[in-house]
């Protein structure tokens, strides 16, 4: 079986890109571990699921993001779940030390999801019960620039804002509310060409929403693709001279072709205490002195399907980042599993939507882990 591809937090993960931004329009701090160059303002835009093995394998559809430079390939981290990797990319640290560790997480006796920040199923809001500010305490990165004078602006879909999720991973700036394409554009220009030092996050949804439901790579999302090669066009060609824009991803995702349902599945039911994660990243948390048999049973009954590991091995060997911090710690499972190639963990009842979804990500495979890092300057006039 071949290893995983762990995370490089600390040198070439999504953690180290606004430390980065911060000090391109002149904020001080430790000297990042990724350079860009100084600007007055600074544009990161964020398309969820634009995974490098994916742009790569599609750059016809993309001819302007592929002709850019790539400072990357960064490593997104583990789970590379969107969650996770908005809270790694907001707050510059990795997973283990935010503590958002899935779309479903374990905490404080409660199964939060953490893209909507509902009690799992969507129905019942947490944000008074679990309060964002204290699920992730980690000042994050736009709270810094701000604190240091930067203006501070995230422009994102107008539903998320004051969303749990947004005040633990992106709190600290103006949130400008979007409804498409055209709105996002001209609120990052508009970010980009205000007074004084600027930073400006800007966040697009749709490539990772036609992944899920028709697959990486189908015509719906190569076509989606291209929109977004044009979204960022436009935006590098009315950049003031004075600004850069980088272009990331959260993740990856693959084609889920073989799918383990532990709802259904009795071997896999059998000494778990509660599944958190999502289907290509599981957290099992297990019942009293049933470890050392749900470790082998899930072992055996996955076989090369998944990387299945003790959450102490998990944590040693760095899958989320070390140290580890005490938030964090119980929201690990006692057994991780880490799907590879087309296998997915599902959970048919629980998880009814995104358990039908063709397209998943969250493991540590490149197709999954690996997201691009580009950069765009303003293109001289005249």
């Amino acid at each position: 079986m071949t290893a995983p591809l762990l995370p490089e937090y600390g040198r070439r993960s999504l953690a180290e890109v606004l430390p980065a931004l911060l000090t391109a329009v002149g904020v001080p701090g430790p000297v990042p571990a990724l350079t860009v160059p100084p600007a007055r303002a600074a544009v990161l835009l964020l398309v969820d699921g634009l995974g490098s093995e994916l742009l790569r394998r599609h750059a016809d559809d993309a001819p302007f993001l592929a002709s850019l430079p790539d400072i990357g390939p960064l490593t997104a981290g583990f789970p590379s779940s969107t969650s996770v990797s908005l809270a790694s990319l907001g707050t510059g640290v990795p997973p283990g030390a935010h503590g958002l560790l899935g779309i479903v997480l374990r905490t404080d006796g409660e199964l939060l999801d953490t893209l909507r920040w509902t009690a799992r199923g969507g129905r019942v809001d947490l944000r008074d019960r679990l309060v964002p500010e204290e699920v992730q305490p980690v000042p994050t990165a736009l709270e810094r620039a701000a604190a240091d004078g930067v203006d501070v602006t995230v422009v994102s879909l107008s539903e998320f804002d004051g969303s749990g999720l947004t005040r633990a991973a992106l709190r600290g700036g103006r949130f400008r509310g979007t409804y498409a394409m055209g709105d996002l554009a001209a609120g990052v220009l508009a970010a980009a060409g205000g007074p004084g030092r600027q930073l400006c996050y800007g966040y697009h949804r749709d490539l990772d929403a036609l992944g899920h439901v028709y697959g990486p790579g189908s015509l719906p999302w190569r076509l989606q693709l291209a929109q977004v090669d044009r979204l960022a066009e436009i935006v590098a060609d009315r950049l003031p001279s004075d600004a850069v824009l980088v272009i990331t991803g959260d993740h990856g995702m693959v084609a889920v072709d073989r799918r383990f349902d532990a709802d259904t599945d009795p071997v896999l039911a059998d000494g778990v205490g509660e599944l958190t994660g999502d289907p290509r990243a599981r957290h099992v948390h297990v019942r009293r002195g049933a470890l050392d048999d749900v470790l082998a049973t899930w072992t055996e009954t996955l076989g090369d399907g998944a990387w299945v590991v003790h959450g102490e091995q998990a944590i040693a060997d760095g899958w989320f980042g070390l140290p580890v911090a005490p938030h964090a710690r119980d929201r690990i499972g006692d057994v991780v599993v880490a799907a590879r190639g087309g296998t997915a963990v599902i959970r048919s009842r629980a998880e009814r939507l995104i358990s039908r979804m063709p397209g998943q990500h969250g493991s540590l495979t490149p197709d999954e882990q690996l997201v691009p890092l580009l950069l765009a300057s303003p293109r001289p006039t005249g």
